[in-house]
């Protein structure tokens, strides 16, 4: 996965988002699917800044793995 399709896919989560907090409240399953879609998105924010700092310190950016949700949602950098 490149930092392009990581954009990509930002992109479509980010679009989902706004679409399902317009209507979020309507049905719980929309609300589950929102607190999905926002967990995947930190984890591809992260996961593109880590590919970002790996490259800037003169390392392979593929090595950058997905972290899982826990790491990502409790980080306090």
């Amino acid at each position: 996965m490149n930092d392009k399709s990581i954009l990509d896919h930002i992109t479509s989560l980010m679009e989902e988002e706004h679409k399902l907090r317009s209507g979020a409240a309507a049905v719980p399953e929309q609300a589950n699917r929102l607190k999905h879609v926002e967990e995947e998105l930190d984890q591809c924010w992260d996961l593109l800044r880590q590919r970002r700092a790996r490259r800037e310190f003169g390392q392979d950016p593929e090595a950058a793995q997905p972290r899982d949700i826990g790491t990502v949602e409790n980080y306090e950098g």
